[in-house]
């Protein structure tokens, strides 16, 4: 069977990207809209009912426009965008999520993708707070450290014209605290309050880490890093694309520093816990613009539509 799949917002960066996946695939056929319409409601609105599929690449605002426009009852809605990750309705797009999230997938029109920052984010947390192992309550923190392609087309001119000092070493931002991501991160990782999270850019294209640190004390009485670990591994065991590494991974410990690029061009996330006897440090790795993009795009729709999970990624 050919699926007709719609990019509504073809022209950005997780747009091009899920482009580049599915024009590969026998089984896709791409509806592409004639730039000279890109801005016509109409002929929009026929591309996104015309679709078994329609990916919404666009601002907050343009895909709630979008996905309003849509009254065919067969077309499934993947939202990029950060309008729906809470919305009642919308089953969001991380099939590892937790038991269950795949039928939710299978069985919803309307999907909304996760943030790149969040999926790292939650894949550490859901299992823990699911396991009881991190206090619901507890107010956890967060650093993020992206590379610029993160920041879509703007940023990524922005560095690579060059010339600004500035942007030679990280930059923290999201410094009043309301990172758009935080919604999520605290509804889909199981917690009472938002996580204090610290996103920082780096004059680099792309890779992202999530670092979580955590004071074993702080946790249920007992817990050992070896918990930890154990309820990761526990809870992804089998996923294709999850991989947890071995505790206080000996390969990266021998180099001495994490190489926030090693997850690039693929799907994957990497999972590492390091500690000692009293503390503990969790990190998620993965390419921004693969499981943290388009790639997570391209898996849920394999999902719903019931195809191998990893075909063309």
């Amino acid at each position: 069977m050919v699926y007709r799949v719609y990019v509504d917002g073809q022209e950005g960066t997780t747009g091009l990207r899920i482009h580049e996946y599915l024009a590969q695939r026998s089984d896709v056929e791409l509806l592409r809209i004639d730039p000279a319409q890109r801005k016509n409601a109409d002929e929009r609105r026929r591309l996104l009912n015309a679709a078994d599929v329609a990916f919404l690449c666009l601002p907050d605002a343009a895909a709630r426009e979008a996905a309003a426009m849509v009254d065919n009852p067969r077309t499934c809605l993947i939202d990029a965008s950060t309008a729906h990750r809470t919305a009642p309705g919308w089953a969001f797009g991380l099939p590892e999520l937790a038991p269950g999230q795949r039928d939710a997938l299978r069985a919803g029109k309307r999907i909304a993708n996760p943030g790149c920052h969040a999926s790292a984010f939650i894949l550490l947390l859901r299992p823990l707070t699911d396991a009881g192992v991190v206090p619901r309550e507890r107010v956890v923190s967060a650093t993020s450290l992206t590379g610029y392609s993160g920041g879509g087309k703007k940023m990524i001119e922005q560095y690579e014209a060059g010339g600004d000092p500035a942007l030679k070493s990280p930059r923290p931002y999201a410094l009043g605290l309301a990172h758009k991501h935080l919604p999520e991160m605290q509804r889909h990782g199981g917690l009472a309050q938002p996580p204090i999270f610290m996103p920082v850019v780096g004059d680099y294209y792309k890779g992202l880490a999530v670092s979580v640190p955590l004071a074993l004390a702080d946790l249920a009485p007992g817990t050992t890093a070896e918990r930890l670990h154990e309820v990761l591994a526990a809870r992804y065991a089998g996923e294709r694309f999850v991989r947890v590494l071995p505790l206080r991974d000996p390969g990266t410990l021998a180099d001495g520093f994490l190489d926030v690029q090693g997850a690039n061009d693929t799907n994957r996330v990497d999972l590492f816990v390091f500690a000692n006897e009293t503390q503990a440090v969790l990190v998620a790795r993965l390419d921004n613009l693969g499981k943290g993009a388009s790639g997570a795009a391209v898996q849920s729709m394999n999902v719903h539509l019931g195809l191998d999970e990893g075909m063309g990624l």
